[in-house]
């Protein structure tokens, strides 16, 4: 997939993080991995990212990140596109990257640098070396330590024809205006703050039409019907859905620091596609917290 190919795939649509397996002692599990992949992949997203932010990049060892990106290239082949995190350092997103091209994902998403702060100039430098350092596309993630200005964009844009897609983790409105009106067509738009769908309406009036849900990973049905509620504006279904699911899911996420990530794992269990526990510094749901959502999630219906 070109970089252009991969552009297009990322303007419509559904996409999605899968989560990574861990089994009981917290390693990585390649087949029920493979097998999550496989329950997910005919739902319809457009593209799936392995090893993402709700894949729990940020705790992966080195060693288990090709295992990862392999097995989710080889299983959704001729399926699904496989998008690959690849973030921290200059040095190891560069890495990263070049060993998921290696392996045949169709271009990766590049998670904010570890820790320090940086100046513009100085993510700049980030974003371009990486983006040099290999063929496919790349769509930079604008969270955290990496918040990218209109005209850093416009300079990346110019120096770095790979790079074909924003992700927006912010959620500063005029921010995000800045950028589509000097920006326009050059990238394909994704909205990425925790729990998308809530933001969905305002972001697609932006110019942003395509999100990345996390909830597909345990109510898939229910991902997509709301996905397709925002695409043909259909504001009772997204009103009902907001209203009976999201919004009392938002207040057991927002109950614990890195709950974003392991709500979505508790709901994988509920559902009988358990990926394991999260790792620290994440901390798994309570019980009650669990016996909450999964009240939600048996008031949706099967999925």
């Amino acid at each position: 997939m070109t970089p252009q190919e991969l552009k297009t795939t990322m303007s419509r649509g559904l996409l999605s993080f899968p989560l990574t397996d861990f089994d009981a002692q917290g390693d990585f599990n390649a087949r029920a991995y493979a097998e999550r992949l496989e329950w997910l992949a005919p739902y319809g997203a457009s593209a799936l990212f392995a090893a993402g932010g709700t894949g729990e990049y940020f705790s992966l060892a080195g060693s288990e990140y090709g295992r990862i990106i392999q097995t989710a290239v080889d299983t959704c082949r001729g399926k699904v596109p496989i998008i690959a995190g690849a973030g921290g350092p200059t040095r190891h997103a560069i890495a990263h990257a070049q060993e998921a091209e290696r392996l045949g994902a169709q271009g990766v998403l590049l998670l904010p640098h570890y820790l320090t702060e940086a100046s513009q100039e100085g993510l700049i430098a980030h974003v371009e070396q990486v983006c040099r350092s290999v063929k496919f596309g790349v769509i930079v993630y604008n969270r955290n330590v990496c918040k990218l200005t209109p005209d850093s964009l416009a300079t990346l844009a110019e120096r770095c024809p790979n790079l074909i897609g924003f992700k927006d983790g912010v959620g500063d409105i005029e921010l995000m205006m800045s950028i589509y009106l000097k920006m326009g067509e050059r990238f394909a738009y994704l909205g990425g703050l925790p729990t998308a769908e809530v933001y969905a309406a305002a972001y697609k009036a932006l110019g942003t039409p395509v999100y990345s849900s996390a909830v597909f990973n345990f109510i898939p049905k229910t991902a997509m019907a709301f996905y397709e509620a925002v695409r043909t504006d259909d504001q009772a279904t997204q009103h009902r859905l907001l209203k009976s699911f999201f919004m009392p899911y938002l207040d057991i996420r927002n109950k614990g620091a890195g709950y974003a990530v392991s709500i979505v794992k508790a709901g994988a269990q509920l559902v009988g596609h358990g990926a394991g526990p999260v790792r620290a510094p994440l901390t798994d749901l309570k019980p009650a917290e669990v016996e909450q959502l999964d009240r939600l999630i048996r008031a949706l219906g099967p999925q």
